[in-house]
């Protein structure tokens, strides 16, 4: 799985295709959502990808029609002092969801290997190791009836950095922007690379990551519930369970 081999191009051709191909796939989850419900199946997916490139968006589309009793979004910021404590892991198994529901993380664990990694935030044996750690806490997970995937928002630098500007000349928008993005920006090369082996080390079967290319918002949006649709049907048929 490599970031240059996405292409970037893909895009929607209109508004009105956009609008029925998106209401026809929040209605199939819906449909899942009651399914899973029922089946008491508990679903984990994760967000990753570039600031700007698309998640909270992406997330909005997922949500919008679903039931809110059947999943929560979990926005994942720095640890607090509190958090630090203990293990990286500790927030996130806190908030698994429970037998029947849906819990969507915006950003995830994988903060260990990526911000923490780039930032040298923790040192290099740390983030190291933090490879099978993670890889084990998904197979446990895993193991245990749940289902997870992994979502991956790739744009590219002159898209980011016009989604940038945008979001400066927005006052309803500028808040999102932070000095913070600008520095990432800056280490763009360096998080490639963290992001190449962080696919690399922990795509696993159990536990797949899925590239969404995000230069095109609507694209993205239906690309990923499409995908998103189709691993949920697999991997309830692979237990049985009827998904028609």
């Amino acid at each position: 799985m490599n970031l240059e081999d996405i292409d970037l191009s893909k895009k929607i051709s209109s508004k009105k295709e956009y609008k029925k191909k998106l209401k026809s796939l929040q209605l199939r989850l819906l449909r899942l959502e009651h399914i899973i419900y029922m089946e008491k199946v508990p679903i984990i997916f994760a967000f990753e990808g570039w600031d700007a490139a698309g998640k909270g968006g992406a997330i909005k589309r997922i949500t919008q029609k679903l039931d809110p009793r059947g999943f929560h979004v979990y926005p994942i910021s720095a640890p607090t002092d509190d958090e630090r404590r203990y293990h990286y892991l500790h927030r996130f198994w806190t908030r698994l969801p429970h037998a029947g529901q849906i819990a969507l993380f915006d950003r995830s664990w994988y903060g260990r290997v990526l911000v923490e990694r780039v930032e040298n935030l923790i040192s290099t044996s740390e983030w190291g190791r933090a490879y099978e750690e993670i890889n084990q806490f998904e197979r446990t997970l895993t193991d245990n009836g749940y289902i997870v995937a992994k979502f991956w928002f790739h744009i590219s630098k002159d898209e980011q950095l016009k989604r940038f500007k945008e979001r400066e000349a927005d006052p309803f928008k500028r808040w999102k922007l932070t000095e913070e993005d600008w520095r990432n920006r800056k280490k763009w090369d360096e998080y490639a690379e963290a992001v190449e082996h962080m696919f690399k080390y922990t795509n696993t079967n159990q536990a797949p990551w899925f590239v969404i290319a995000g230069n095109d918002k609507q694209y993205a949006r239906v690309k990923t519930l499409s995908v998103m649709i189709s691993y949920f049907e697999q991997k309830l048929m692979e237990r049985g369970i009827q998904v028609q």
